[in-house]
């Protein structure tokens, strides 16, 4: 280490040294400081002042690391790993060229950051997708946040079909899928599980109450069970296929998929657009048969119709045409 270095540059680089070496010694953070044990500790020390959270363990495994928070400390990103965590957002989030989204809000913090010609081909590109995601305030999901975390009871505002109503309710988690928000609660004003989507919440008042979670809680998952089989519409289809083979072409969204026997696997859901439904289905490169749902086997009637007349028109239209009647060879159809 220079020794014309300031101490916020050292203690700067203590973090970073601890964050790419989650349970680093003292000694060996002084190691690869330049500094001494007495010293590196002096760093921590630092940056313990200063809120970053730096858990340490004692024992012959023992060693520094960076602990959980609400506030995220100051994260070392080289330019590469940046842009490639900007990319990543704005390909799967159309509200990230908006400073006014939450999530384009945290990427407007990196690429500020970022070199600009690293940081312009990320803006560009995020204009170009640019989208309406659903809107919700960030300060409400702060708050949201913050109980989730305490495990306190809270109070919302929750608007839906054109009337809004208060409910109290234990919150589990909040999950981004798909550019909107949800909430994952236990609700005491229904006495069921709940999922509510953030941008209908209105309002988040904490309770004395708190609670304690799911231990096992697997929020991604729970969501998109509950997404699965809530709509209108029941699905039943069985697929020539075992589920381990099939679950990589079914997202869980779609539908619960169970084994149905030797190498076949049958998929249960609902959905509120079995036109929708039966194109995901035609993705699939096994054949399948809709056992149950009348409204989805009509869309899949339908969809394989369009198919198959889309094929008879090609070939119809690829109808070699004799010399002499207008023309020499065989006439190409137009790209559609």
């Amino acid at each position: 280490m220079r020794d014309d270095l300031s101490p916020t540059a050292r203690a700067l680089l203590t973090l970073e040294a601890i964050q790419n070496n989650p349970g680093i010694t003292a000694q060996r953070l002084g190691d690869r400081l330049g500094v001494s044990e007495r010293a590196a500790r002096r760093y921590v020390g630092i940056l313990r002042e200063a809120d970053v959270p730096i858990e340490s363990t004692t024992g012959p495994h023992g060693g520094y690391q960076v602990g959980r928070g609400l506030r995220l400390p100051p994260l070392m990103l080289t330019a590469a790993e940046a842009m490639g965590l900007a990319m990543a957002v704005v390909e799967g989030h159309p509200g990230a060229a908006d400073p006014a989204d939450l999530v384009g809000a945290a990427l407007a913090k990196i690429l500020r950051v970022l070199p600009r010609r690293v940081a312009e081909p990320v803006r560009e590109t995020a204009s170009e997708r640019s989208g309406r995601a659903s809107p919700v305030r960030q300060e409400l999901v702060a708050d949201l946040l913050a109980a989730c975390s305490g495990a306190r009871r809270v109070r919302i505002g929750y608007r839906a079909r054109e009337t809004e109503r208060e409910m109290e309710v234990d919150p589990w988690s909040v999950v981004l899928r798909h550019s909107r928000w949800y909430l994952l609660a236990w609700s005491h004003t229904r006495d069921a599980f709940r999922v509510f989507r953030v941008d209908r919440i209105t309002a988040v008042a904490p309770t004395a109450h708190t609670f304690t979670p799911p231990a096992d809680l697997d929020a991604l998952r729970t969501l998109e069970d509950h997404l699965s089989r809530t709509w209108t519409h029941p699905v039943e289809v069985v697929i020539d296929a075992p589920p381990a083979e099939v679950s990589r072409w079914i997202p869980r969204s779609l539908g619960t998929l169970l084994e149905d026997g030797p190498d076949r696997s049958r998929l249960r859901a609902t959905t509120d657009n079995p036109h929708w439904y039966a194109r995901q289905l035609a993705a699939l490169p096994m054949t399948f048969d809709v056992v149950a749902g009348p409204q989805l086997r009509a869309a899949v009637a339908a969809l394989g119709e369009r198919l198959a007349k889309a094929a008879l028109d090609v070939d119809q239209a690829a109808t070699p045409v004799r010399r002499g009647e207008g023309g020499s060879g065989v006439v190409v159809p137009a790209c559609r």
